[in-house]
């Protein structure tokens, strides 16, 4: 028989949603029945062998089955049971922060080179709706250098092949695999599959992998399917089948030396609507991010200045977080019950997030010397940011006294006002001031009893709020956005209305199978009522009161006497089905760049008003039409992750409410009552930033992190300690530079840092910690970790701390 040239490389493996349609509980008892299947599949074929990912899956086996976690382990020891992914669960590789994308391959790696002795060489996920650009430096940097993913379709994405590098704008390059057709197959026999797959080789690659084993709701491979592949083997016509592994395929293709293509970018779009469905669910998941976050930095701390004990459950709320971003979970795309489940995880790890933090500030404040003074009352804020800056802050207070001020560590009088409390009894109040904070550490103000003068107003009247900054006009009979003039360049920052809120029809499913844009106006929200209602030393606000059919929204409107960014604080009661809400920006500038953020780096994109992801900004940056300078407008976020741009006018996407879980083509019955997300009451934050120069010039992710990783303001108590009334404990320079992440290391009392390049410009950069100095070269876009254990010299690290 002549040697046939070409190979497909047959990898079984049980695809399981944990949760879909259907709840985690059901997903779990799959996870154990198809892992069942495929040992009971090794028990009678000697030469099959198996695949999956996710660490989620092999630790509930491990917490509710010993002798089948046992029975793995001997598997993956003889190689027949190949871990692949690296990573916690197959999550959506767009609404997650970098960071979680990094503790997705810590916590994955770390299990399994703990439990099984090895870690995953091949990054892993099929079912995930697009990719960000920046994950080929993630997977590198975890130990794994290629990858298999499926989504987005040849239909959807242009790419050079089947198989290609895949480079990050770092330079990191993994070598990837687009699966054709599909992850999963029927039970039966494959020879439609096979066919349909060995049809995609194109010389000169003559390997590909070909996937096969009943998938989604799990399931693995079948007696039938096993038996198809060893009967088609014969078949002169097919090519060579050898039951394979990723490892193997990949080790093959690299003792090749085939010419194989280089992709620069991210792997965009599929389900655009996932983008933005279900506001609840994404908004839970940035908030417990950067909670954990500020708890690590602050636990850190307090570890060293006061000794305060390191708390022992991060890692678990983490992995509660890193669970709920499954791809099914976190694009919105699950049956309303599942949200349930999720919001119970995310409300753990909000919980053990707070007490970490709480107990790490209290105990810094305690430490900090006040001595007593009559009237006063302190009020500690700590900066979870490794650069100064002047920060919003809003603390509950008793009733203000005649005669009280707030006065900062230098004893001058800090511009104070009196915010309407959230509470309406025992005279209450809320305190509102803008604290100028060092970096990574705390200042303290008091409210003491001093004679002062008025502090100066901002200026405002029925429809107009202005700073020193900027002029913001209200149109009365809409409510719209009339000019926002910027005072100091002289130019208008639109070109027309702005914060538009339009309703747009969107019968799509779910996901918006086939949909890439959002342009079906129904119309605008119209204005119930304009008014302002505060006005003091610190800011003014304008209430913008609107509605559409039953629903309404209200926008507040906040310019600041200290600060350049405009806060919008915004409550949507919605109750539309089958639209989506977009506010519009038409930003006044031409030849324009538009950069979105992306997890732990930025990408330019297309203003052809197609629906993109977004992390916390996007920016609109070009030519003043006004002036001819460079000019932009970056919008910031606490909570959305959506948007479009048509030619100079941004879509921000606020919701949209499609039925749960529903896939096209299937069609809701109309004699049936289904549920729609996002119904009821929502709030969010977001800034406009307009600025002179690009995103880079305005420090634009420095300050969507302060947007979203707050500071925390306590009252303290006058007492003896040894700290000073202000302490910075990290710093960074220069200011393109972001540290992310200052945590305990996760195998000793160490300390570990990451930084980021955020601005795509090779830097020399400068990290003080405490009293060690942290000298580093910094490439455009890199990723770099540090290890500072006592006594030791500072050394660099990969994101698995080894």
């Amino acid at each position: 028989m002549i040697p046939k040239k070409q190979t497909l490389h047959m990898i079984g493996n049980a695809h399981i949603d944990p949760v879909w349609l259907w709840r985690w509980q059901e997903g779990f008892h799959e996870v154990k029945a198809s892992f069942r299947s495929a040992l009971d599949r090794m028990n009678e074929y000697d030469d099959f062998l198996f695949v999956s990912s996710s660490a989620a899956f092999y630790e509930w086996i491990e917490t509710n089955d010993l002798p089948m976690f046992a029975e793995i382990k001997r598997r993956v020891a003889e190689g027949r049971w190949e871990i692949v992914g690296g990573w916690w669960i197959q999550p959506d590789c767009n609404i997650p922060t970098g960071e979680s994308f990094v503790r997705q391959g810590l916590y994955g790696q770390r299990y399994f080179k703990e439990k099984f002795g090895v870690t995953a060489k091949v990054g892993y996920n099929v079912d995930s709706f697009g990719h960000h650009a920046m994950i080929p430096q993630i997977l590198r940097q975890s130990g794994m250098d290629s990858y298999i993913f499926m989504r987005p379709s040849p239909s959807e994405k242009t790419l050079p092949g089947r198989l290609f590098w895949w480079e990050s704008d770092d330079g990191s390059r993994v070598l990837t695999f687009r699966l054709p057709f599909e992850y999963c197959t029927s039970g039966k026999e494959l020879d439609q599959h096979i066919r349909r797959v060995a049809n995609e080789l194109k010389a000169p690659i003559n390997e590909l992998m070909c996937f096969y084993g009943v998938g989604n709701h799990g399931g693995g491979p079948t007696k039938e399917n096993i038996e198809s592949i060893r009967r088609l083997n014969d078949d002169p016509d097919l090519p060579t089948l050898v039951f394979s592994t990723p490892n193997r395929f990949f080790k093959e293709i690299q003792n090749h030396n085939w010419p194989i293509p280089v992709f620069h970018g991210d792997l965009q779009h599929h389900a655009s609507g996932c983008y933005a469905a279900h506001s609840g669910v994404k908004r839970w998941n940035r908030q417990a991010e950067h909670l954990l976050l500020a708890a690590e930095k602050f636990s850190a701390i307090a570890a060293r200045v006061t000794g305060q004990p390191h708390p022992d459950r991060l890692a678990d709320a983490w992995k509660n977080v890193l669970f709920n971003q499954f791809h099914d979970i976190l694009a919105g795309t699950s049956l309303e019950s599942a949200y349930e489940d999720a919001h119970a995880l995310y409300g753990e790890a909000l919980a053990v997030a707070g007490r970490a933090l709480n107990h790490a500030v209290q105990s810094i404040a305690w430490h900090i010397h006040i001595p007593p003074e009559v009237g006063m009352k302190p009020i500690i804020v700590f900066n979870p940011h490794a650069w100064p800056g002047k920060m919003s802050i809003e603390i509950e207070s008793g009733h203000l006294t005649d005669g009280q001020v707030l006065l900062n560590d230098h004893d001058q009088v800090i511009p104070l006002q009196n915010i309407q409390s959230e509470a309406t009894t025992n005279g209450r109040c809320r305190l509102n001031f803008v604290a100028d904070l060092p970096p990574m550490g705390y200042r303290t103000y008091r409210l003491a009893l001093r004679p002062t003068k008025q502090a100066v107003t901002p200026e405002s009247s029925d429809h107009v709020l202005e700073n020193e900054h900027y002029r913001l006009e209200f149109d009365t009979t809409t409510g719209f956005i009339k000019r926002l003039y910027d005072v100091t360049r002289q130019l208008d920052v639109f070109a027309g209305d702005a914060a538009v809120p339009l309703v747009i029809d969107d019968p799509s499913d779910t996901w918006s199978h086939g949909v890439y844009a959002f342009n079906k106006v129904l119309g605008p929200f119209t204005l119930k009522s304009l008014k302002r209602t505060e006005q003091g030393a610190v800011k003014s606000t304008m209430r913008v009161v609107s509605q559409y059919a039953a629903s309404t929204m209200i926008q507040d409107f906040s310019l600041f006497h200290e600060l350049d960014t405009i806060e919008v604080r915004v409550t949507v009661d919605w109750r539309e089905h089958f639209k989506m809400l977009k506010l519009r920006f038409p930003v006044n500038v031409h030849f324009m760049k538009v950069t979105r953020e992306i997890p732990y780096g930025t990408i330019e994109c297309f203003a052809n008003g197609e629906e993109l992801p977004m992390q916390s900004w996007v920016d609109i940056s070009g030519s003043s039409r006004d002036t001819g300078e460079l000019y932009g407008l970056s919008i910031l976020n606490d909570g959305k992750s959506s948007f479009d741009v048509n030619n100079n006018d941004l879509g921000f996407t606020v919701l949209r409410s499609p039925i749960y879980a529903h896939h096209d083509p299937l069609i809701p019955d109309p004699t049936k009552a289904y549920s729609h997300i996002d119904q009821g009451i929502q709030h969010f934050t977001y800034m406009l930033l307009p600025h002179a120069g690009g995103w880079e010039h305005a420090m634009t992710p420095r300050r969507a992190l302060e947007l979203n990783e707050r500071p925390v303001a306590l009252f303290g108590t006058y007492h003896a300690g040894v700290l000073p009334y202000a302490a910075a404990y990290v710093a960074v320079e220069p200011e393109n530079l972001i540290v992310t992440v200052v945590k305990q290391a996760e195998d000793s009392a160490d300390l570990i840092v990451r930084c980021y390049e955020s601005a795509g410009i090779a830097t020399h950069g400068t990290i003080t910690v405490f009293d060690q100095r942290i000298e580093a070269d910094f490439g455009a876009c890199a990723i770099k970790t540090f290890r500072l254990a006592k006594g030791s010299p500072i050394r660099e690290t990969n994101l698995l701390e080894l």
